[in-house]
């Protein structure tokens, strides 16, 4: 492959990374200002109800729907910048861990969280940040690692909404979302391995 081909190949790449964040960050932006102006909220409803047969449908809903304008301010930064570094080896790796995180996270919520709604997509965005830390460790490869050090020392203290500290905060769906990050990282570096 030529070395133009080869930078046609990486622009197209980059283009196709900015176009599945951005799309999915305008989706959210316009459920929840549907919610807000057309549906008074009540699409929170379709957010993860725990223990309860219909809360189960949350798990696919709850991470597009937010509890207002701010709280998707909140979300929207950290969502495209972990999710971009994941986008970083290979954009197929930012399904499987948006989709690991948010089945682990969402479950672990429905099977053990407090009764009340949960929504937002700070789960999956946690399940972003422990695939990310714990890249390094499995893959054990230099730029992995610099890669969970980068993460480790810029969105560390996210590590703290895993805990039971603020009532108004899903803590379940982001440590739950945390640890499906950390068991897509482990998956995914069991398939690379197995592949080479």
């Amino acid at each position: 492959m030529s070395l133009e081909a080869e930078k046609q190949g990486i622009v197209r790449e980059i283009k196709t990374q900015i176009t599945i964040l951005v799309g999915l960050v305008a989706f959210a932006w316009a459920l929840e200002l549907l919610d807000i102006f057309v549906f008074n909220h009540q699409l929170d409803r379709f957010g993860i109800y725990p223990r309860a047969v219909i809360g189960l449908r949350g798990i696919v809903f709850a991470p597009f729907l937010h509890g207002g304008v701010f709280h998707l301010i909140a979300n929207t930064i950290p969502f495209v910048v972990l999710g971009w570094l994941i986008m970083l080896r290979e954009t197929t790796d930012f399904f499987i861990v948006s989709a690991v995180s948010a089945l682990v996270g969402g479950f672990g919520t429905w099977l053990l969280g407090r009764p009340s709604f949960h929504i937002g997509a700070s789960g999956v965005i946690f399940g972003f940040l422990g695939y990310l830390l714990a890249r390094g460790w499995f893959d054990r490869k230099p730029l992995s690692i610099a890669l969970s050090l980068f993460v480790g020392i810029t969105y560390g203290s996210m590590i703290w909404g895993v805990l039971p500290l603020n009532r108004w905060v899903s803590w379940e769906g982001h440590l739950f979302g945390f640890l499906g990050g950390v068991l897509a990282a482990r998956l995914i570096s069991d398939r690379r391995a197995k592949i080479h």
